[in-house]
């Protein structure tokens, strides 16, 4: 059972890995959103083809707010730091629970 505990260990470590990166990524378009980038710069291309389809679903069910504040990156954020802490920590249970 060892085979299957470190598989589910070494899962739960490259999940939590790739979802640190995406909340970096998602921090550095939100700080691009402040200024204005260069549309055919390759890393802002990069930055808004990676987080575009997971922001625009969200912008859509959010409501507008006056002041132009989009919060679909805090919505983000948020739902990384619920899958981090729950997904990853019920992952490292249940590989230790084979043990």
């Amino acid at each position: 059972m060892f085979v299957a505990e470190n598989l589910i260990l070494a899962l739960a470590n490259l999940l939590h890995l790739v979802l640190q990166a995406y909340f970096w990524i998602i921090i550095a378009r939100a700080v691009l959103s402040w200024v204005n980038p260069d549309p055919f710069n390759p890393i802002v291309r990069f930055l808004y083809r990676v987080t575009e389809p997971v922001l625009r679903p969200i912008r859509h069910r959010l409501p507008t707010l006056s002041i132009g504040i989009d919060l679909s990156p805090m919505v983000v954020i948020l739902a990384i730091f619920f899958l981090d802490s729950f997904l990853i920590s019920t992952l490292r249970d249940l590989a230790l629970s084979l043990r």
